[in-house]
């Protein structure tokens, strides 16, 4: 497990701090077109294309991003660059024969509300929700906001090998199966060593909700 320098931890709390002591208003402001972001495994470049719309493809599974996903933050609470998570997440969808489309959410920064959007614009009616910090979802139309197919809540625990195998049970169940659930590793230490910084984590990313914007379609290009 990579553990978080103290460089990268300092750096984190002065520009929340900073934020706060400027005043941000509630809510934050919204990123309108993610940069593109470079990293030591290459550069994610992210833009919007409009407005979302639910899809008609019954074999397609809608990866939802965060507010700051690919674009403010880069990488995930254990230092996995945005690029490589989402190249897992879709190989994991491609195994199984499925197609993926991006969107990214503005008006919250909750995974699971994240999720619930992905699957009711899902043409599958299966969607995926993701938080700049790693923690991830995967939803299903029918089922309520705040239940899910599979949660996973300790982003310090997702590895790459398991974000390729979300995708895979994402793609299952979009095509109707049951599959057995992601296996998870247990540590107790996780939540006490990363709690703080996991806070922080999560008060950027609200920062960076938009209330009144709309869902938006997103390009995603490798570079």
């Amino acid at each position: 497990m990579t553990v978080m320098d103290e460089k990268t931890l300092r750096s984190i709390i002065e520009e929340v701090v900073n934020e706060f002591a400027g005043g941000a208003p509630r809510g934050g402001t919204a990123v309108a077109t993610a940069p593109s972001v470079s990293s030591a495994s290459g550069s994610l470049r992210i833009s919007e294309d409009g407005p979302a719309e639910r899809g008609i493809n019954p074999r397609e599974v809608v990866i939802a991003l965060a507010p700051g996903f690919g674009g403010r933050m880069t990488s995930t609470l254990i230092d996995l660059d945005h690029g490589d998570v989402l190249r897992e997440l879709c190989a994991g969808i491609e195994e199984e024969g499925l197609s993926y489309r991006f969107i990214r959410v503005f008006r919250t920064a909750d995974v699971g509300f994240i999720a619930h959007e992905a699957a009711k614009l899902s043409g599958s009616g299966i969607g995926i929700g993701i938080q700049s910090r790693g923690t991830t979802v995967i939803h299903q139309k029918d089922l309520p906001p705040l239940s899910n197919l599979e949660l996973f809540s300790q982003a310090p625990l997702i590895d790459l090998d398991t974000f390729r195998a979300i995708g895979k049970n994402a793609a299952k169940y979009a095509k109707g199966e049951s599959p057995s659930p992601v296996p998870v590793r247990n540590d107790q230490m996780a939540r006490p060593k990363y709690q703080a910084i996991a806070a922080l984590w999560h008060i950027k990313e609200t920062q960076l909700c938009d209330a009144a914007k709309k869902t938006q379609a997103l390009r995603v290009e490798y570079r």
